[in-house]
């Protein structure tokens, strides 16, 4: 709930003219292209993967994370042209690089396993990302050469892309994050999901949000509920328990991220479809997750 009243501090705050839309665009660009790949650089660096690295685990994350596109691919087919892209790209993409580590905190008092989760799946999220938004941007669609080099140059120049890779290569290297620059990357990480959901809410149109309720719960549904019960049980039978189940469950279960909305708009979507699914997912999942973890206690698999 303090998340979702993030996004409505950001809408009263446009609604009551504190915040301007032109305000609102920048501070989407500011996270899209700043906070949001320092925060990742920072989760990488500081998680030490290296002593978790477990290839089955990123091979799990990889395919769920294939199968899962492909599937709202498929459903989206079914919907407008228009919101396919967005309809995709919320569907499958999941908050943990966001949430993933507040969560983690809350439940074992660290991140666990988490840096595995966010290798084998962050990635392909925005590649996939990068892909369906620039293939099926508003007069686009077409795979000529000029489409095909500007989808190239996007996934090479995409922020949160390279955040990622900035901080797999610092952790390889074992170079230390001098104390100073350590600060520094926290204090600007920290920003990310503050300013991120109230660009959100600032952002929102909520009697258009309204006119596309039904891809919205669509979108919800399979996000929160369909792909959880589809592959947490095929991770079960692969053996994995404790924090690292918690952390699969964070993949796939956990709200629609907000860097969603934030790729749709800076990529010349509309957005309406992707902010409407975050707020969706955000207020359902503090029922469904909550669901989803005493169902495995239960079980005793964590």
């Amino acid at each position: 709930m303090p998340v979702f009243l993030m996004m409505v501090l950001g809408y009263l705050l446009r609604r009551t003219g504190r915040i301007a839309e032109e305000f609102a665009d920048k501070l989407n660009t500011f996270v899209f292209k700043i906070a949001l790949p320092v925060q990742l650089f920072e989760d990488v660096v500081t998680s030490n993967f290296q002593e978790l690295w477990d290839g089955g685990v990123v091979l799990f994350c990889l395919t769920a994370t294939i199968l899962s596109i492909l599937v709202m691919l498929g459903l989206s087919l079914l919907g407008k042209k228009s919101l396919r892209a967005e309809f995709t790209q919320a569907g499958y993409r999941s908050s943990q690089a966001l949430l993933g580590t507040a969560l983690m905190q809350n439940i074992y008092g660290q991140n666990g396993p988490l840096a595995l989760i966010l290798i084998g799946s962050v990635p392909l999220y925005n590649v996939a990302a990068v892909l369906l938004l620039t293939l099926m941007a508003p007069g686009g669609g077409h795979l000529d050469r000029k489409t095909i080099k500007k989808t190239l140059r996007g996934i090479a120049g995409n922020p949160i892309i390279l955040g990622i890779l900035a901080g797999v290569v610092w952790s390889l290297l074992g170079i230390p994050l001098p104390a100073m620059a350590e600060r520094t990357v926290s204090n600007l990480a920290a920003t990310a999901t503050p300013l991120g959901l109230i660009a959100l809410g600032a952002s929102i149109d909520l009697k258009k949000a309204a006119a596309l309720w039904k891809p919205t719960a669509v979108c919800s549904a399979f996000k929160l509920v369909v792909f959880v019960a589809l592959f947490l049980p095929v991770a079960i039978h692969l053996g994995y328990r404790e924090e690292l189940l918690v952390a699969i469950l964070v993949m796939l279960g956990s709200p629609t991220t907000v860097s969603c909305f934030t790729m749709a708009r800076s990529m010349g979507h509309d957005g309406v479809l992707s902010a409407g699914t975050v707020m969706m997912t955000t207020v359902c999942s503090a029922f469904t997750f909550t669901g989803w973890l005493y169902l495995l206690r239960a079980m005793g698999l964590v």
